[in-house]
């Protein structure tokens, strides 16, 4: 259910529609999940949107850091810092100065913003002095050492050419609505930015090959897909074909969508991309990707065998899925019976809410994943009662309680933001690992743990990015069904190939164990 309200958690998102829509209104905005202050439990930060208009009262509105106290929430004034009054879109969340802290980069349509830490939960803003102040749209981003050397690279997507001198006028039938992205053919370039070590970045984007091509990049994950030990990117293009970056080494990408059968659907149609996930949905050990798309379109499952994907959105029972428009995209295991379940996100956009003059309000949706390997859809929708019904965005996922149970950060726009805290009966035990480098002392992002459940090995990856516009606990998370341990953990360090692995034994269930590169371990038995 929403306790969002109940714990503090008290934001409302504005979307600054002022009478003619102006396209980034309908886009935004997301959220992110992530220990700020370093207490060891999860904060909230929610990115404001305001308003296009200058002169609005609405257009210097900021975002908001809500600081995590016992399971309830307490607002830091001015977000201790983070408060940035741009046109807020999303939020990536990582600790790109190797100092121990969470940093926060925060996408907008407009300059982007990056937030340094400083050890306390109080942030600076240093965008320009570190080279990542992107004047463009940009959307999702991800930070990732994709160059393998130890610190914490930056990717951010970047969706059209736009400027509201610029704003189209579209349609449906009488009634002026928000235009779909290809009337204004402007796709845009994407940018990576290679951490230099010192605070500051390299915009490597032409170099690395990343620019040759344009899209509509709404929702991006990195993950390692052809298991070289690299971590490569997908990123969910709207009305245009998806990409995927496959990494070589050195900085430089490969985009292989069309070879490895990712770019289109089974029918050939590039549709409408907006949120993405990845996981082992199907446990064979390599990465499957979720793509979310539009209403009257169902989702995108893609299977990864090993060396190309496979269309499987029918088998896995998701040829039903496109009465909805959906968004922020989670593959978490929320009953911890040991199989990933699905969450959306899910909200209008255009021509197809004028019947509700214009309102965009859908529920959301959960399925429970199955030992057949299939999604069965949850009843009542969402998975909550009394029914939920807003214009969904982003989703951020993660233990706020510190239970075992997986709970949700949902951002509505136009709407206050859901904190939706797992309520699942007789859940499955669990087994939670952090995962850090020794030097230095960082979640270890592209990190892979596996562990025997059973007789079965389970592999999960250290991976804050996905969904959309949002980012997630970084920590792995197990549903262990009635299983009471899990034996011979491994951990694939970033960088490394699937045989290069450090073991750390048996573990107990019911439990948050920290995993170090040196070889240590933690645990604070529950």
């Amino acid at each position: 259910m929403d306790e969002a309200k109940a714990r503090g958690l008290d934001f409302n998102h504005v979307s600054g529609f002022a009478g003619r829509p102006l396209l980034p209104e309908i886009t935004g905005s997301g959220a992110a999940l992530a220990d700020i202050d370093g207490d060891g439990d999860l904060d909230a930060y929610l990115v404001q949107a305001g308003s296009l208009h200058p002169g609005e009262p609405s257009a210097r509105l900021g975002n908001r850091l809500f600081l995590n106290q016992g399971g309830r929430f307490v607002e830091a004034a001015a977000a201790h810092g983070a408060g940035d009054t741009g046109y807020g879109m999303g939020v990536a969340a990582g600790d790109y100065d190797n100092d121990g802290d969470v940093d926060l980069y925060v996408t907008n349509v407009g300059p982007n913003v990056l937030y340094r830490n400083d050890g306390s939960g109080r942030f600076e803003d240093v965008s320009a002095a570190a080279g990542v102040d992107d004047p463009s749209w940009s959307t999702s981003a991800v930070f990732a050492d994709f160059d393998a050397d130890g610190d914490l690279d930056l990717f951010a997507a970047n969706y059209i050419h736009w400027a509201i001198e610029a704003e189209l006028n579209c349609y449906s039938g009488s009634v002026l609505t928000y235009c779909p992205p290809q009337n204004y053919n402007a796709p845009a370039r994407d940018r990576l930015y290679r951490n230099n070590g010192d605070g500051t970045f390299t915009d490597v984007s032409a170099a690395s090959g990343i620019s040759r091509v344009f899209g509509n990049g709404f929702g991006v994950v990195g993950a390692d897909f052809n298991d070289d030990g690299l971590t490569d990117l997908f990123i969910a293009n709207d009305q245009m074909v998806d990409q995927l970056w496959l990494n070589r080494g050195g900085l430089k990408f490969d985009e292989v969508a069309s070879l490895w059968g990712c770019a289109v659907d089974e029918h050939g149609l590039a549709k409408a991309g907006m949120g993405v996930a990845a996981a082992d949905v199907d446990r064979d050990g390599d990465t499957d990707v979720m793509v979310t798309n539009i209403t009257g379109q169902t989702d995108s499952f893609f299977r990864n065998e090993g060396t190309f994907f496979s269309d499987v959105t029918g088998e896995m029972g998701l040829a039903l899925t496109g009465r909805y428009t959906r968004w922020g995209v989670v593959l978490k295991d929320f009953d911890n019976d040991g199989y990933l379940d699905l969450y959306e996100a899910n909200g209008m956009v255009g021509t197809e809410a004028l019947t509700k003059g214009l309102d965009f309000d859908e529920p959301n949706v959960l399925y429970r994943g199955t030992e057949r390997g299939r999604f069965q859809e949850v009843q009542p929708l969402g998975g909550v009662a009394p029914a939920l019904e807003d214009t969904s965005r982003g989703v951020a996922v993660g233990d706020v309680d510190d239970d075992g149970g997986l709970d949700l950060l949902v951002a509505n726009r136009d709407g206050r933001a859901y904190l939706l805290m797992n309520q699942v009966s007789k859940r499955g035990n669990w087994l939670r690992f952090r995962v850090t480098l020794d030097s230095p002392d960082r979640d270890a992002y592209g990190a892979t743990v596996s562990a025997l459940v059973g007789e079965t090995r389970v592999f999960r990856d250290v991976r804050p990015e996905g969904s959309y516009l949002a980012s997630s606990e970084p920590t792995v998370h197990f549903g262990l069904g009635s299983e009471t341990e899990v034996r011979d953990v491994r951990v694939r360090w970033p960088g490394n190939r699937r045989d290069e692995t450090q073991s750390f034994g048996t573990f107990a269930a019911n439990q948050t164990v920290i995993l170090r590169r040196t070889g240590g371990t933690a645990g604070d038995g529950v």
